[in-house]
This record gives structure tokens, C-alpha cells and sequence, in this order.
């Protein structure tokens, strides 16, 4: 466990510094800690306090000793003390806790000393029950004392399961006697993953799992780098801890304050012992530079912050402990802090809370954020009997997010019906989960109000809930509410306006590039693919004049528009066959045996079972279908027959095999996440969000996804999994454009400032202004009209063409005005009911007649009559070839790479050549124009060859693909830095590169007179350039740049060299001025390159 000490001579003095764990790692964190307020404890002392047993984890002698001082027992206005045997028989509750697996004995004990045991004690003639705590959580409470004591022991020995070796962990921190943390120390030439792996090997059954039965939080730490996690978490899970609160001053006290004579004899005892002298010279020199580990430890196990991640930010989630990530942790402190202010108004009523939106990305544990939200309010002493309403829009989203709470031993009530959520409200039950419309139809049954400003309701993926009139309804229902929504996939324009409505974004924020960073998810690859397809047209054309013989010409154009549709030809059976075939090569050559799953995204149903037959015909994957149920108005000839069409027949046999669709779908999803088979689910719209399956590995997108879906889709994939390093996106369907676009505006919304609303919500009120009037508009129409009820009379009326016309940009005009009114909350709640109603009725009736008259006056046809046949010309008429890769597999989120995939594929509405060809010279001048500075030399030469190729362009000197090709091909070069150019003993090194740019200049103006030839040339140029990086790297440090002595000295040092070095070893002979040029624009771009 233990790395063998340096013996120092005890009358020698240490010089220079050391590379072991103990003096980089283990000694630095102990006298951290012990400034932080642990108290130390020696191995001996701490093995007295285990009554000299090292198979007992706990320090008995502490424990009883605080069991006394924090526990009293408050009754009938008296204060009593538990009796002796109740302290050890609470002593005896901890310590023989039957072992069953370390999970299950760390959640017992976890409850045990979280909750505490109850205890029967008699007072004054009375037996009852009073409730014992091991540790005092009052002290969490803010200007609360802490009763709590916290020891630290370094090298602590436990014995081994089944063996009397010991282990000795390298740190263990102890509350009230209780081990609480381990920490695991490594030098830093070690990866701090080998201290990971180290802590995980100490938890298996044959080592030392009782002492990580107690344990609540364990850490890997190096100088370098630090990982944390909590017992029983697998390797992939550890994360980093990024700290948004501390103070760096904080920190640095924490390291840099003196330890007491009496504390130094005691920490510098035994093992440590030897390291007494290189300490105390540290300290006589000054101050030490704070490190990661230090700040992981002050960060994560001050005793405050230790207590609090325990408390409130711990839990078990299917029987699996896990704690906060650090973006949990502080968007949950500061939404906490945000609602439990509340401020009375002058007139004595209270004001309503202020709510705001979560935006964590998808797969950053969203799910379980809300949980422990909740449980944060449940616990918050300033929130008196807090109320919470789970609310989202899906039946499934619903179902998963109580199974999530249920999975964390948090009991809720699901609303079934609006009846049902009216009951649970008056009831006042504390939790509570419904889908959205249910307040609708609560209001309708019953009008109850509740004016409770203790009330939460959290909105899951408040993103896509209909915010509008759903939204209306809770607040009229719950007027003094506070609203909390969740997002993880906000996009820039559509949000502005919600998030208004909810009080705001709630900092800090989580976006999918933090995730990636933090490898809290996956990175994405890309890869484009595309199915070449020839179409016989003159038999397609053949078709058309005998099939549509009695249309219009307009219906005509309408039904070949329709047809020419990507979507009609994704259904194609040949495109479906070939896609169906690549893909069952591409799964079998890339993911087949290894355990891996994919998803495949088809463009309808019908087309979901065209794929599985295909697959299913090819025989080489395995597949399952999961798709919502047909319209069971659809797909009947006959009476008393079943459905003919395929889907119909598909639903019947799934609902005769599963008996409901809830059913099939739960069997199918736990077949794919558990088994080995199906190897490739396959949907339509059903399990793109809210479906999670981190053995998913894998999505085929074969229809076309935009904004919210296509994000949500894509994190299907990104889920962590062992052995898995990266989600792969393939695309059949073209959506490149589609995920530049939402990945853009995801982005943007980074930069999201709440000012920009004023403009949006001017906007809505203008709308709901005009809506009275264009409600008039479009009745004045029908004036003419003698009986209101005749609907025939209005289409009668609407066969003037001019009159039809007018109607149709009428109705556009008044359905935009109250779609965008029925999106304010405010106008909803002015509104009379009966208004509203009429308002929404009056705009199916509309759009019902618009519909009838498009086809009675044969300007549309009912496309539903004529989409088997074309189905069966396209099938006919359509040759799908070879499926071609449009891109090797590209990361998402690495810019460079992703901008130049899109470029070649014409993302960027480029529509010829010579655009094209324009945009990526322009993209790649900018590139060259923002670099400039870090390599002058080689920026120039391709900065001038980028030019060339636009003048020889406009010159007409070159033609258009030509144009392309070398503006490709420069910025391929440019973006992977090629030195094609450069001697071979700096070719890999652009540092070196950069400088060589500079200094060959300057020799090739003496080269005549040296008598250099090329080859010579360049070898010297090389030589100095290294020569000039190696003094720069002598002489950094940190603050290089702040510090114009050292500055000064390197630049001396380069003087030195090209003086003695160049002219005596090289016979290069240079000028001063020449000198002074070469270490002024070698410097500078040192400058550029380096940053301190």
C-alpha cells in the first residue's frame, strides 16, 4: 500500500524537491486536513480507539464519547441524557449490521446513521421511544455549531475478508468515530487512475469491504489530478470535481498555515518521521503553489461540505449509491437558495416565490437532479412542509420519473385522473407526479384553487410541455406556486419566452460540451452515408398521365410535389433494402459479439416493418419493433374482418403476444437493455427521448430529425458503458444540416441574455391585441351567409376564387394571432372560459371548411387515395445502388473536423460549386487571418496560396472544381498543420516550426556570403530553432510573462547562442540588427503560443 520513505541523515539538510506519494501527495493532504479541522490520530492511537482490533473500522472510544455529547432527549419540557446501555446498544446497531454484500450492508448502515435508531427509554415513569442520532445534522443548518468531531488517520490498518493480512488504505476520515472517506495518494509520474483502481480492488469481497460498508465518499488523488466518488461506484462513474463556490485564498490558508509543535511532533511520528527536515525547510522557504489535489480536498472534504454531499446529495438509486456530480450539487444549492425567499409586500400578503429553469444536459443525470432537488426541499428547515408536483407531457416520461423516485425510496402519488389530481391537492399530499393535461381537466371537473405558497411543481423537459393553456390552468389552480422547469436540449429562439415564464435560468448551467469534457457522457461520431438512387422517369412520367387524367393541373403539381418528397423515397422498398443491407454489414463488421446495441430510426411505420422483414430476410441481426398503436379508424375493408394492412396486423399479433401496449413495449426495451438479443431496435417516434440504455451504442437514422427530437435522439448513444468510447451517429437521411443547425443554436444559447426578452414579449402582447379584429375578418367574410348552422351555404359561398383566396390569409392570420396568444399565460387567465372555447372552436370549424373546399374546387386531392399506388410506382421505378460513405467517422464536438465535414457536404446552403468552393476559402482566411500570430511564416505562405486560388477564380484562370479542390486541399493542409516543407528534426514540432519560419529568412540573406547551400541552410535554420525553444523552456515558469527579468535572461541566453553558438559552430556570420529581429518576433510568438 505504502511507498518506502526517503531516509534523510537526521543532521544533513534536504535539498531540492521529492517524488514520492508520501511527500507530493499523502503528507501535503494530512496537514491540509488537519488545518481544515480534522484532528490527527496516530495509527497506534487510532487502533487504541478500535479497542486494539484492526477488524473493527470504528473508533469506539470516539463514537461513545459523542453519542453522549450530541444526544439528548427533550421531553415534557425537561432535558434528559440517553442511559448508558442505550448508548451501547446504538454502539452495537453499527457495528453488527450483518454483512450482505457491500451494497445492501452500505445502504442500512446509510439509513441507520442518516435517520437514526429509535430508542426506548423511561422517563419519569413513561417508556417511550426517542430517536438517537450518530451524527448531529442540525449542524448543517446555517450559524448552527458543529457538536461533530472529525479525526483523520494516515496508513490505517484493517484486516483482510477471510485472511489475517491487513490492508492499510493511505488516509481515512472519521465523524464521531464513524470512517466517513478514503483516500487513496499516488506521486504524480502515477496516472491517478491507478488509485482508482486501487481503492475499487480494496472493496471486493477478499480485502477489506467492512471498512467501505461505512464508508460515504472515497477519493484518488495525485498533485496532478483528483477523482471522487462514493462505495461501490465502477471506475467509469468517478468523476471530477470542478468547484464554483471556494475562494482560492481559502485554499491556500488551508495549505500554507503553520501546524503546531505539538500537532508536527505528533503527524511527523513513526513512518513519517524521516520526512520531519524536507518539511519544515518547505515551510522556511515561503509558501508552497496550491495543487489539484488541494483543492480537491478543501473542495470535497471540509467537514461542512463532507456532511453536506452525505446528507443531502447521497443516495440509492435501484439499490446503486451514487452522490452528486458537482453541476447537481451547485445548481441545487443555488435553486434552494433561490425559492426559499420569500418576501412580504407592504401590505402584509406574501409574495410568490421565484421559480427558474434547469438547463443539464441529456444523459448529466436529470432525472436524478430532480430527486434530489426534492429531497434537498424536504430537508431545507426554511421550507416549511414543502409541497411538490412532478409534471411532464409523456405517459412514459411520467412512469419513468416515478420509477426513478420509487427506485430512491421516495414514495409519491400518481395522478390518474384530473378528478384524482384535484383529490391528492386537497388532501395536501408532499408528492405528487401528473402528466399536464390532467390540470385541465381537473379545472373542468371541479374549479379548486389551493393559494399555498409552499407548493413546487417541476416541469420535466419544460422545453417541449405546451406552455400556454396547460400552464394556465396550474396557475389558476395553484396561484402562488413556484415553478421549476428542466431542460436538456434548450433551443435558442423558441425559449426565450418560456423561460421568462418560469423566473429564468437558474446558473450554473450544463451544456453537452461540459458533459463531453467532464466525461459525464460520451463523445459523438459522425459519419454520413449515402444510397445512390436512378429513377426510370419516363415510366414514372407514363404513370402520371394515366393516373391522374381527371385532375386539375394544380391537383396534379400537387400530387407530384407530394411524391417527390425524401420522405416518400426513403420509403422506397429498394432504398429500404439497401440501407437494410449496409447496415446489417456495417453491425456485423463493427459491433456484432460485443455486447454493444443499436437503433435504427425509420421514416413511418410501415416502413419500421419493411426494415424488419429486410433485416429479418438478410438473417444476420436481430431486431424488434416498437411503435404506438395504429389509428384503429384505418385499415378496415370489411365488417367484422381485422385491419389489412400490415401495420394493423402487426399490432394485433404484439397485443395477442404482450396483452397490452404498455406491456410490449416494457418486455421489448428490457429484452434490448438486458439481453443479448434484440442486437437493433427499431422505431419510428417512440423511445427518442426519455429511453435510456447505456449499452446503445449505435443510431441509424433513416429519416430526416430537426431541433429538439434530432438532440434527444442523438444522446440516446451517448451514455457511459464499459468499454464503450464513443455513441456513433450514421446517417442515411441527410441530417447534417439539421444537427449543424440545433447543435448552433444550442450553443447559442450559452450566450443567452435575459435583456433579449423585452422584444418577445412586446411581440406576444401585440398579437393578443390584433386577435379580436381578425376574429371579426374572418366572420365578416361570411356575412352573406342567411343560416349560421347551413355549412353547405359557406362552401357555396367560398367558390368564388378572389373570396377564396381572401379566407385563406384570413384564417393563416387569425390562427397565428391565438396560437401565439394561447402561449400567454396572462392572456389565458383574463380571458373569459366560454370566449376561449369559442376562440379554439371557431378555428377547427375554419380549418375543417378550408380543408373541404381545397378539394371540392380541385385545388388539392386526398394524397391518403393515391399513396399506396405511388408507393407501389416508386418500388417499381426506383434502383437503389451501392451505399457510399460520405465521411469517415467524425467527432461532433471537434470543431475543426465537424466544420470541414459540413463544408464538403454543403452544409452551409452553398449551391454550386463556386459557392462552395467560396465559403471554404473565406472559412479557411479567417482561420488563417485568427492564427496568424502563432506561426507568421507558415500562416503567410498559405494565407497567399488561398488568395491565388480566389484571384485565379475570378481571373477565370481555373475552373469551378478546380477552385474547389485547391481551396479544399489548402484548408486540409491548414487544419492539420502540415509541414511538408520543414527539415525532418522538427517536422512533428510546431513550436520549432513556427520559429524556423522566422530565423531561415534571416540566414538565406547571408547564405551568398557564407557560401550555404540549401540542404546547409536548413540544417542550421532547424539547430537554432530548437536551440531557441530549449532556452525558452529553461527558463519558464508559471508567471513567465509577468516577469521581465526572466524574460530578459532567456532573451540573453538566445543572444548568447546565435552570437557564439551560430557563428562559431556554424560559421554563420549575422548582423546585430539581424540578431535583435530573430528575438524579438521569436518571442513573440512564444508569446502567442504560450500562455503562463
Amino acid at each position: 500500500m505504502s511507498t518506502p520513505s526517503v531516509n534523510y541523515d537526521v543532521n544533513s539538510e534536504p535539498s531540492g524537491f521529492e517524488f514520492n506519494e508520501k511527500y507530493l501527495s499523502q503528507i501535503p493532504a494530512l496537514q491540509q486536513l488537519i488545518n481544515l479541522g480534522y484532528q490527527y490520530l496516530t495509527p497506534e492511537q487510532a487502533l487504541a480507539e478500535r479497542g486494539g482490533r484492526s477488524a473493527n473500522v470504528i473508533l469506539e472510544g470516539v463514537l461513545r464519547q459523542q453519542l453522549k455529547k450530541i444526544n439528548r432527549i427533550n421531553y415534557k419540557g425537561g432535558e434528559y441524557l440517553f442511559s448508558e446501555e442505550n448508548i451501547q446498544t446504538a454502539i452495537q446497531k453499527l457495528k453488527n449490521i450483518k454483512f450482505d454484500g457491500l451494497q445492501k450492508t452500505n445502504e442500512s448502515i446509510y439509513d441507520l446513521i442518516t435517520l437514526g435508531p429509535a430508542m426506548e427509554q423511561t422517563i419519569e415513569g413513561d417508556s417511550k421511544s426517542f430517536t438517537l442520532n450518530y451524527i448531529d445534522w442540525r449542524s448543517l443548518s446555517p450559524g448552527a455549531a458543529s457538536n461533530n468531531s472529525f479525526h483523520v488517520v494516515a496508513e490505517f490498518s484493517v484486516e483482510r475478508a477471510r485472511s489475517t493480512d491487513t490492508v492499510r488504505p493511505d488516509i481515512v476520515l472519521f465523524v464521531n468515530g464513524i470512517p466517513f472517506s478514503v483516500i487513496e495518494c499516488k506521486s504524480p509520474k502515477v496516472d491517478v487512475e491507478q488509485a482508482v483502481s486501487q481503492n475499487i480492488r480494496n472493496q471486493g469481497d477478499d480485502y477489506i469491504p467492512r471498512l467501505f460498508t461505512y464508508v460515504q465518499q472515497v477519493l484518488a488523488v495525485n498533485k496532478n489530478a483528483a477523482q471522487y466518488a462514493t462505495a461501490g461506484t465502477p471506475k467509469k462513474f468517478w468523476g471530477v470535481w470542478k468547484e464554483q463556490e471556494d475562494k482560492p485564498a481559502d485554499v491556500d490558508k488551508g495549505i500554507n498555515t503553520a501546524l503546531d509543535e505539538d500537532t508536527k511532533a505528533q503527524l511527523f511520528s513513526g513512518e513519517f518521521t524521516a520526512a520531519r527536515p524536507f518539511f519544515d525547510a518547505l515551510e522556511a522557504e515561503g509558501k508552497r503553489l496550491v495543487t489539484e489535489q488541494d483543492n480537491a480536498i478543501h473542495s470535497l472534504c471540509r467537514p461542512e461540505r463532507l456532511l453536506d454531499l452525505v446528507y443531502r446529495f447521497t443516495l440509492f438509486d435501484g439499490g446503486i449509491k451514487k452522490v452528486a456530480r458537482y453541476q447537481q450539487y451547485f445548481v441545487i444549492k443555488a435553486t434552494i437558495a433561490r425559492i426559499k425567499r420569500l418576501t412580504n409586500k407592504g401590505n402584509g400578503a406574501k409574495e410568490n416565490r421565484q421559480g427558474g429553469v434547469i438547463w443539464h444536459t441529456q444523459g448529466s443525470g436529470k432525472s436524478l437532479t430532480m430527486v434530489m432537488l426534492t429531497r434537498a426541499m424536504a430537508l431545507e428547515p426554511q421550507l416549511i412542509n414543502p409541497r411538490i408536483i412532478l409534471v411532464t407531457d409523456r405517459d412514459d416520461l411520467d412512469k419513468q420519473l416515478g420509477n426513478t423516485f420509487a427506485a430512491c425510496s421516495l414514495s409519491r402519488e400518481r395522478a390518474t385522473s384530473g378528478r384524482n389530481l384535484v383529490k391528492h391537492l386537497k388532501n395536501k399530499l408532499g408528492l405528487i407526479t401528473t402528466l399536464i393535461h390532467k390540470f385541465d381537466k381537473g379545472w373542468v371537473a371541479e374549479k379548486f384553487v389551493d393559494e399555498s405558497h409552499d407548493i413546487f411543481i417541476l416541469v420535466d423537459e419544460s422545453h417541449r410541455t405546451n406552455f400556454g393553456s396547460l400552464a394556465a390552468r396550474m396557475r389558476q389552480m395553484l396561484p402562488n406556486a413556484c415553478f421549476l422547469g428542466f431542460t436538456g436540449t434548450p433551443l435558442l429562439k423558441k425559449e426565450k419566452n418560456n423561460f421568462a415564464k418560469f423566473g429564468g435560468l437558474i446558473e450554473p448551467h450544463y451544456t453537452i460540451k461540459q458533459a463531453v469534457a467532464d466525461e459525464a457522457v460520451l463523445p459523438l461520431l459522425y459519419e454520413g452515408r449515402h444510397i445512390e438512387m436512378e429513377q426510370n422517369q419516363s415510366a414514372i412520367d407514363l404513370w402520371f398521365e394515366r393516373h391522374t387524367a381527371d385532375l386539375s393541373k394544380e391537383q396534379k403539381a400537387d400530387l407530384k410535389k407530394k411524391y417527390a418528397r425524401a420522405e416518400m423515397l426513403n420509403k422506397a422498398d429498394q432504398v429500404i433494402y439497401m440501407r437494410a443491407f449496409d447496415i446489417s454489414e456495417h453491425f456485423r463488421a463493427n459491433w456484432q459479439g460485443t455486447g454493444f446495441k443499436a437503433q435504427l430510426v425509420a421514416p413511418g411505420k410501415q416502413a419500421a416493418l419493411k426494415y424488419q422483414e429486410f433485416l429479418q430476410d438478410i438473417g444476420i441481426v436481430t431486431t424488434e419493433v416498437v411503435i404506438s398503436g395504429p389509428d384503429t379508424r384505418e385499415g378496415h375493408d370489411e365488417v367484422d374482418e381485422g385491419p389489412t394492412d400490415v401495420v394493423g396486423k402487426f399490432w394485433d399479433k404484439m397485443m395477442k403476444r404482450f396483452g397490452s401496449e404498455e406491456e410490449y413495449t416494457k418486455q421489448i426495451i428490457n429484452q434490448f437493455k438486458y439481453g443479448d438479443d434484440p442486437e437493433i431496435l427499431i422505431v419510428v417516434d417512440k423511445l427518442l427521448t426519455g429511453f435510456d440504455a447505456p449499452r446503445n451504442t449505435v443510431l441509424y437514422l433513416c429519416r430526416t430529425l430537426r431541433e429538439h427530437t434530432l438532440l434527444q435522439a442523438i444522446a440516446r448513444v451517448n451514455r457511459l458503458y464499459e468499454g464503450k468510447e464513443f455513441g456513433y451517429i450514421i446517417d442515411y437521411a441527410s441530417v447534417l444540416g439539421e444537427l449543424d443547425k440545433a447543435l448552433t443554436m444550442y450553443e447559442a444559447f450559452e450566450g443567452f441574455d435575459e435583456d433579449d426578452l423585452a422584444g418577445t414579449i412586446t411581440s406576444i402582447n401585440e398579437e393578443v391585441f390584433k386577435l379580436p379584429q381578425r376574429y371579426s375578418d374572418l366572420w365578416d367574410l361570411f356575412k352573406a351567409v342567411k343560416n349560421s348552422k347551413d355549412e353547405e351555404a359557406y362552401e357555396v359561398l367560398l367558390a368564388d376564387d378572389e373570396l377564396r383566396e381572401e379566407f385563406y390569409e384570413c384564417l393563416s392570420a387569425y390562427s397565428k394571432s391565438l396560437a401565439i396568444a394561447l402561449s400567454s399565460e396572462q392572456f389565458i387567465m383574463s380571458s373569459d372560459e366560454k370566449k376561449l372555447q369559442t376562440y379554439k372552436n371557431d378555428l377547427k370549424r375554419f380549418q375543417n371548411l378550408k380543408a373541404a373546399v381545397k378539394l371540392r374546387y380541385a385545388e388539392a386531392i386526398d394524397y391518403r387515395d393515391y399513396e399506396p399506388k405511388i408507393k407501389k410506382l416508386l418500388d417499381t421505378h426506383i434502383q437503389a445502388n451501392e451505399v457510399t460513405q460520405l465521411n469517415e467517422p467524425v467527432n461532433i464536438f471537434d470543431e475543426k473536423m465537424f466544420t470541414a465535414v459540413k463544408e464538403e457536404q454543403g452544409v452551409y446552403q452553398t449551391k454550386t460549386t463556386a459557392s462552395k468552393a467560396d465559403t471554404i476559402a473565406h472559412a479557411t482566411k479567417r482561420s488563417i487571418s485568427e492564427n496568424m500570430d502563432e506561426d507568421p511564416a507558415f500562416y503567410e505562405k498559405f494565407s497567399k496560396l488561398i488568395q491565388a486560388a480566389i484571384d485565379d477564380f475570378k481571373a477565370k484562370r481555373i475552373s469551378d472544381l478546380e477552385y474547389l479542390n485547391r481551396v479544399i486541399d489548402i484548408r486540409n493542409k491548414v487544419a492539420t498543420k502540415q509541414h511538408d516543407d520543414m527539415p525532418d528534426c522538427i517536422r512533428e514540432n510546431d513550436e520549432a516550426c513556427a520559429y524556423f519560419g522566422l530565423i531561415k529568412p534571416q540566414f538565406q540573406q547571408v547564405a551568398t556570403l557564407n557560401e550555404l547551400d540549401d540542404a546547409q541552410l536548413d540544417a542550421i535554420a532547424a539547430q537554432t530553432s530548437l536551440a531557441i525553444q530549449k532556452i525558452i523552456d529553461a527558463h519558464w515558469k508559471v508567471d513567465f510573462w509577468d516577469d521581465t527579468d526572466v524574460q530578459k535572461t532567456a532573451m540573453n541566453d538566445i543572444d548568447d547562442f546565435l552570437y557564439d553558438e551560430v557563428k562559431e559552430q556554424y560559421g554563420v556570420t549575422l548582423s546585430l540588427e539581424q540578431m535583435d529581429e530573430i528575438i524579438e518576433k521569436t518571442m513573440q510568438v512564444a508569446k502567442h503560443r504560450r500562455h503562463s
